[in-house]
């Protein structure tokens, strides 16, 4: 009887682990985290240097040059954010032995990809249009939705950290003058919090 249980028990892992993919590091988060309050911090000092006071509550038409800056630095944080990422999964799947390439990372990719390209575009129009308080928020929704709808093919526990990236982002264009602290909390310190849980719960 135990044979058959163990059995069963190793099939039912096997289709878990080619439907979903179970290779996301928590560390992964952490790095992504670290980045951002990197990147977060360094925004504050290039506004700091040309006199720009981000919370007095008014629309700022920033100059090309402070524009150019700042793309720059979102540009690295992305950047290295993602390498951080990619660095920890790649490291974690080669220990558990599991493909990285599967089925289930396509499905996840995919999930992501739509709400995460659209939020990309709408950011730059809305910078187009020196709307650039709705830019923050609208990094923390779109990349809420991402997150929830990738949940469905990786670990459940991303569905809530979407939902809380969705509720900061919202809070964030409430509290206008304040987007780019609800950002650094929501990319950096939501998720070092989530990627030590996470750690600690899938290690």
């Amino acid at each position: 009887m135990n044979k058959y249980e163990n059995d069963l028990t190793h099939i039912r892992q096997m289709m878990e682990r080619s439907s979903t993919f179970i290779s996301l590091s928590g560390l992964s988060g952490v790095g992504a985290g670290l980045v951002a309050l990197a990147g977060c911090a360094l925004t504050f000092y290039i506004l700091a240097q040309y006199q720009i006071d981000y919370f007095d509550g008014k629309p700022n038409y920033y100059s090309y040059e402070v524009l150019i800056q700042l793309a720059i630095v979102a540009i690295s944080t992305l950047v290295l954010a993602l390498a951080s990422g990619v660095y920890f999964t790649v490291k974690k799947s080669k220990k558990l032995g599991h493909p990285l390439w599967s089925t289930a990372t396509k499905n996840t990719i995919k999930s992501a990809a739509i709400p995460l390209v659209t939020g990309g575009l709408f950011c730059i129009i809305v910078t187009w249009h020196h709307l650039f308080y709705l830019v923050a928020p609208s990094m923390l929704i779109f990349y809420g939705l991402a997150l929830v709808s990738a949940s469905k093919y990786t670990q459940s526990d991303i569905f809530w950290l979407g939902l809380c990236e969705l509720t900061l982002g919202l809070l964030a264009a409430v509290s206008v003058g304040y987007g780019l602290v609800f950002w650094g909390i929501g990319f950096g310190i939501l998720h070092i919090v989530y990627g030590i849980w996470m750690y600690q719960k899938y290690k």
